[in-house]
C-alpha cells in the first residue's frame, strides 16, 4: 500500500505524529512505547523528499531524527501550552468533585448507585468548581494546614 501526500499534507502529519508521540512519551523515561517512537522516526525519515529541511533535522551520530527549534517553539508549543491548560482545568476541577462526592456519599453507596444516579450526584460537585475556578481562577484555593 502506497499513500501519497502534498507536501502541507505531510508537514501536517508530521506536527500530529510529533504531538501523538509527546502526549505519550513526553513523561515516561525508561518505559517509553518504543513503537510509537519507532514509527515517528518512520514519517520524519521522508523530510528530505518533501522539502522540509528547515522542520526536521537529522543527527547522524545518533541515526536519528528531531523537529527543529522553529517548528517546536512555534506552533507545536502553542498546541501543547494549549492541551496543557485545558487539561489542568479538567482534571482539577473533576479530581475536586470526585474528592467531595465520595466525602458525600462514600465508596458503598456510590457502588451501588447507577450510571445515571452518579452522574446525577456528582454534577454538582463539578459545577461548583467549574463556576469557581472560571470565575476566580486558583486565586482563592487554598490547602489548610492541618495538625498532625
Amino acid at each position: 500500500m502506497e499513500i501519497s501526500l502534498t507536501k502541507e499534507q505531510y508537514e501536517d502529519l508530521v506536527k500530529l505524529v510529533f504531538l501523538g508521540t509527546w502526549i505519550i512519551n513526553s513523561f515516561r523515561t525508561d518505559d517509553r512505547i518504543k513503537k510509537f517512537d519507532e514509527l515517528e522516526q518512520h514519517i520524519f525519515s521522508y523530510f528530505k523528499e518533501f522539502g522540509l529541511q528547515e522542520y526536521i533535522e537529522q543527527d547522524n551520530k545518533l541515526k536519528e531524527f528531531f523537529v527543529t527549534r522553529r517548528l517546536e517553539e512555534g506552533e507545536l508549543d502553542q498546541y501543547i501550552d494549549d492541551y496543557d491548560n485545558n487539561n489542568f482545568w479538567d482534571e482539577l476541577v473533576h479530581r475536586l468533585a470526585r474528592r467531595d462526592f465520595l466525602k458525600e456519599y462514600g465508596d458503598d453507596k456510590i457502588a451501588k448507585m447507577s450510571w445515571e444516579e452518579r452522574f446525577k450526584k456528582e454534577s454538582p460537585f463539578i459545577e461548583k468548581y467549574e463556576e469557581e475556578f472560571e470565575k476566580y481562577g486558583i486565586e482563592r484555593t487554598e490547602i489548610l494546614r492541618q495538625k498532625d
